[in-house]
């Protein structure tokens, strides 16, 4: 017997025996390079559909991410069952323990299971989608990636967050881009009480259609918000195409408005009070002689 007959029989000796499954050296080796290949199958057909399938098709960049996310789930899951026949182990009989250890697994990994889970429901029913501007659990930016159990969001100061699925789910989100990614912003400025009320709202007007990132249609337009303690404050309302550029583009206003209400001499107050004291108690000032004896 020669060195490389030796070694193959030393890869099919046993290495663990389980009621029903005898597994050897060479048995793992065929179900990595099983694993292995799956993965790689994966990648290479998904590269192949988007620049041979995706990149002709109509399909937006969330149902693409999609799509991929669930082939390559199912190409895993597949090579995943070829890998254990590889190994020899019967899938009947694991399905049946695997219910059982499941069971006591799950209570572990309920966070991981409900993920999961979140995950494949964003997927399908795509509340979100990649390059979706949204909002969740104080966490805003933009989505980069839906995997399978977090979601990766990257914030204006450019930091990815990882927020799991199941708050995508179970919280409230505000998702700027999901059906129209129009937005109205108020700018609200208190001016004077003896301010000239339609000159603050064609300043205010004209101030928001100069801006370049506002929209001609819908039209700025101004509204009497209130009487204040102070001040009588205004609502500017402007539309936007661009929801992450939202605060700076109120930072603009803001400058803007400071600009033009100093050259209209229309005067933004400060909160003032007055102090009135009263005392129900007359206070009563009196002279005391010295006694003379």
């Amino acid at each position: 017997m020669n060195l490389m007959e030796r070694l193959y029989e030393l890869m099919e000796s046993p290495l663990l025996k389980i009621p029903g499954v005898s597994l050897s050296l060479i048995a793992l080796i065929k179900a990595a390079l099983i694993l292995l290949a799956a993965s790689v199958f994966s990648r290479l057909l998904i590269r192949f559909l988007k620049k041979s399938v995706f990149s002709k098709s109509r399909i937006g960049a969330g149902p693409q991410a999609s799509i991929a996310r669930v082939i390559h789930y199912l190409i895993m899951i597949l090579g995943t069952i070829i890998a254990l026949e590889a190994l020899g182990i019967n899938l009947t009989a694991l399905a049946a323990v695997s219910a059982v250890v499941m069971v006591g697994v799950g209570f572990g990994l309920q966070n991981i299971t409900s993920n999961f889970i979140s995950g494949l429901i964003l997927l399908f029913e795509r509340p979100i989608q990649v390059d979706d501007f949204v909002e969740v659990s104080g966490v805003l930016g933009r989505v980069r990636a839906i995997n399978a159990r977090s979601t990766t969001v990257d914030t204006q100061d450019n930091v990815s967050i990882i927020v799991p699925n199941s708050q995508f789910i179970s919280e409230q989100v505000t998702n700027w881009s999901y059906r129209d990614s129009r937005t109205r912003l108020h700018v609200r400025v208190g001016v004077s009480y003896s301010a000239d009320v339609e000159l603050v709202r064609n300043t205010l007007i004209q101030v928001g259609a100069a801006h370049p990132d506002v929209l001609e249609d819908p039209k700025p337009s101004v509204q009497f918000y209130e009487f204040g303690d102070s001040a009588l404050l205004f609502d500017l309302l402007v539309w936007i195409n661009n929801p992450p550029r939202q605060y700076f583009i109120r930072s603009d206003l803001n400058f803007a408005i400071v600009a033009a209400f100093r050259k209209n001499r229309i005067e933004i107050p400060f909160p003032q009070r007055d102090l009135h004291i009263r005392s129900s108690i007359p206070f009563q000032t009196s002279t005391v002689q010295p006694s003379v004896e």
